[in-house]
């Protein structure tokens, strides 16, 4: 039996997943694959760059791909909460409240623009992300699973933005950015027209039931305690760090362990190596990490880069 024979049902569908979303992302192969990865971990993400490179459709590409029930919210000044987590509606036949559900109740929740909208209003997902429920007049209710955000936001320099705070922040476990194609993909661009175009044409590889049992499959991947030293140690470099106003916390480095893990689980392989974890790192930790006003400013993903080539590569 060949290698290709052996592999799982689940991870071929996968692996045609990440074929199918490379055709319609062109050239950020890397990108497609944190964000992969970024849900096989069970982790929510952000996508920041500026407008017009393709957050967006990347968003849409994931859902139509990965055969997920998704709903898209666009954030903006005067969104309130209820808008994301639903109202309770009085029935007039019934004489009772009946809570009507928002469009956080699906599979995949595309955020768009999420730093448009008011601290108030960005908090509505808190619970949503770290419980996996909602909370509405004193009754909880449970998320679908798999349950996924996908938030993507403008630098926060641009006009009609809000800074999102370190709690919500921690509440992604990676960050990506897309940045501008180069050269040959952008000509590509020029020439075939709007990548969403195609978005109706995608066959889905997998489901949502697929996505849970590879999301299941991916906690088993072994890491070993020689890694788990290197992981404690990187995660201690950064509380060592005077230039930083704080070190990563624990949950971060729970985080970069699953994010590894899923990294493997992409590349076929049944333990996580150094470079999985080198591989996920930046886009795990970068937005988590800030210097202090004194150490003047720079590049947090450069900060992240300085950890891995400060730290010994366990053999």
């Amino acid at each position: 039996m060949n290698a290709a024979a052996a592999i799982e049902p689940d991870a071929v569908a996968l692996q045609r997943a990440v074929q199918t979303l490379e055709t319609i992302i062109l050239g950020k192969p890397a990108q497609v694959r944190l964000c992969l990865a970024c849900l096989l971990a069970r982790g929510h993400l952000l996508i920041e760059d500026v407008p017009g490179v393709g957050k967006t459709t990347l968003a849409h590409a994931l859902a139509h791909v990965l055969g997920l029930e998704w709903h898209r919210v666009q954030f903006t000044s005067d969104l309130l909460p209820a808008d994301i987590i639903g109202v309770s509606v009085f029935d007039r036949a019934s004489q009772q409240f009946h809570f009507r559900q928002g469009p956080v109740f699906t599979q995949l929740l595309l955020a768009d623009e999420v730093n448009r909208a008011s601290p108030r209003t960005q908090s509505a997902l808190l619970e949503a992300m770290e419980e996996r429920q909602v909370s509405a007049d004193l009754t909880t209710y449970r998320l679908p699973d798999p349950f996924f955000v996908v938030a993507t936001q403008n630098p926060h320099e641009q006009l009609g933005t809000y800074d999102l705070p370190e709690s919500q922040l921690d509440r992604f476990l990676m960050r990506v950015t897309l940045g501008y194609p180069d050269a040959a993909h952008e000509r590509e661009l020029l020439r075939s027209g709007e990548r969403r175009d195609l978005l109706p044409h995608i066959v889905p590889a997998l489901n949502g039931a697929a996505v849970v049992r590879i999301q299941s499959d991916v906690r088993t991947v072994h890491v070993s305690d020689a890694l788990l030293d290197y992981t404690q140690g990187l995660i201690a470099r950064t509380r060592d760090r005077s230039d930083l106003k704080l070190g990563l916390s624990p949950r971060a480095g729970q985080g970069l362990i699953r994010a590894a893990q899923a990294w493997a689980y992409l590349a076929n392989r049944k333990s996580v190596l150094p470079e999985d974890i080198q591989a996920v790192l930046p886009s795990v930790v970068a937005h988590r990490l800030e210097r202090r006003e004194s150490a003047g400013s720079g590049d947090s993903q450069g900060i992240a880069v300085e950890l891995i080539r400060s730290m010994p590569v366990p053999l």
